[in-house]
């Protein structure tokens, strides 16, 4: 490698986390985003880059014009995903907020609610929540006005807020996803009850790879009669180890050495809100290897 190409990769290696940040929010999902951090790569390669004053800023708006590109074409293949689609799960036990400033836009809840945002809506949010970077900036990385930039971010702001319950402490979180662990096990009917909201729904990502429900399922006490239905063969023989992914208390489930889930629970003050079962094998790669 050539001293020029050695100072690139360099620069490159920098910024990389938070390239990965930017494109895992756009795209909830850690291959894609992963392809999105190695075009821009290839990209800052042919760049002539004697010319480019801020080199990190030229590598986000890169990595960001091309999630905007992805998303888009990623949304046409999600119109026929079999089944509920679930945001691809990252390890974030040494990188909280996974290459950003704050947390925003990582968590399994947001990441779904910022599927029904436009890629540009979706982008200024994530550039400005996330990463606070400025309205100025946002406005050159996604081609518009400053005033267009704020207004994107307000709006999906708005978006969001219309479907977002105040939720509880990672502590409290946790607490209530070890018991619903628990009361899984044993299909306890009384005790899954008693954790759940009354509109409880728990969502099962399998891809029509693996066996899962292809439809959410809704209601305190459908819900807990689910769970309690295949407690017994599906828990036999699991280790389930505590994690945190994607920014939130969750649990790896294993069998025999090979990772086959990832579950987590979104709560409130009104109990377990949300169950999430992450089980498409092929979304699994990224805990897969940290685990």
């Amino acid at each position: 490698m050539d001293a020029n190409l050695d100072d690139a990769l360099d620069v490159f290696q920098g910024v990389r986390r938070r390239l990965f940040g930017i494109a895992y929010r756009m795209l909830g999902s850690a291959t894609e985003a992963e392809d999105v951090v190695q075009d821009t790569w290839l990209r800052w390669q042919r760049t002539d880059r004697s010319v480019v004053v801020d080199p990190p800023a030229f590598l986000a708006t890169t990595a960001t014009r091309l999630a905007i590109n992805a998303l888009q074409s990623a949304r046409a293949r999600r119109e026929t995903y079999v089944g509920p689609w679930l945001p691809e799960p990252v390890d974030t036990s040494a990188d909280p907020t996974l290459g950003a400033e704050r947390a925003e836009g990582l968590g399994f809840a947001v990441l779904t609610m910022l599927e029904k945002l436009t890629p540009t809506e979706r982008a200024a949010y994530v550039l400005h929540e996330a990463f606070v970077y400025p309205y100025s900036q946002i406005a050159e990385i996604i081609r518009t006005s400053e005033a267009a930039a704020r207004q994107l971010v307000s709006r999906a702001r708005k978006h969001l807020a219309e479907d977002r319950r105040r939720e509880v402490s990672s502590e409290e979180q946790r607490r209530l996803l070890t018991a619903f662990v628990g009361a899984a096990r044993t299909g306890d009917l009384d005790q899954l009850e008693r954790l759940f909201a009354e509109d409880v729904v728990s969502y099962s990502d399998g891809g029509g790879v693996v066996r899962a429900s292809r439809i959410p399922v809704h209601g305190r006490t459908v819900v807990a009669k689910f769970v309690r239905a295949f407690h017994l063969r599906f828990w036999e023989g699991v280790r389930a180890e505590e994690a945190t992914i994607n920014g939130q208390p969750s649990v790896v489930l294993s069998r025999d050495g090979t990772v086959f889930a990832v579950l987590t629970v979104v709560a409130s003050i009104r109990g377990i809100d949300q169950v999430l079962w992450m089980m498409n094998p092929h979304k699994l790669g990224a805990v897969s290897r940290a685990a």
